[in-house]
């Protein structure tokens, strides 16, 4: 049994939700959003709550329950209020510049790092060495922080490279001089 999945979801005032042929249309402050819902789980929408049932008493129903669950809460939130990440660049000399749809990175290597910047997402450098990523999609904002972090990742000796704001980076000891 999905404990997730039987949870209700309450859906704001200002959020809008179509349930048609298969499909949840989600339309917000910020945007819309559209989702294939899987076979096997219907939506009943009642009175600004919405309530995921499963069709089918096995283990694919029980995980598609808490899936499409989860799923649609994270599509009200985001046409909503939007999700944050926020990525700062460690070491010296490196940077970054946000430039229209696209966003060039000095990480040290004897080029620069250009990284296009999909469809919804917008990427905004207030520091050289701060990167925010926002957008309605919440799959498609952590996407492009981990592609814009895969670049240069934080490195165990000198903690240099691109990592989440607040995340902890083990450091090793260096080489021991005998």
């Amino acid at each position: 049994m999905s404990r997730i999945g039987k949870k209700l979801i309450q859906v704001p005032d200002k959020v809008k939700i179509k349930i048609e042929s298969g499909k949840i249309f989600a339309e917000g402050p910020k945007g819309k959003l559209e989702w294939l819902l899987p076979k096997g789980v219907e939506i009943c929408l009642q009175d600004k709550e919405l309530a995921v049932k499963r069709l089918r008493e096995d283990k694919i129903g029980y995980s598609l329950h808490g899936l499409t669950r989860a799923y649609i809460n994270n599509m009200i939130i985001g046409v909503n209020e939007g999700y944050v990440k926020h990525l700062e660049i460690h070491g010296v000399g490196y940077r970054a510049q946000a430039q229209g749809k696209s966003i060039t990175m000095q990480l040290g290597f004897s080029h620069p790092v250009i990284y296009s910047i999909p469809e919804g997402i917008s990427v905004k450098t207030p520091k050289p060495n701060q990167i925010i990523v926002e957008g309605i999609d919440k799959a498609m904002v952590g996407e492009v922080a981990a592609e814009i972090r895969d670049y240069l990742k934080p490195e165990p000796y000198k903690g240099k490279g691109i990592r989440y704001v607040g995340e902890h980076v083990r450091k090793k000891a260096g080489k021991a001089v005998a």
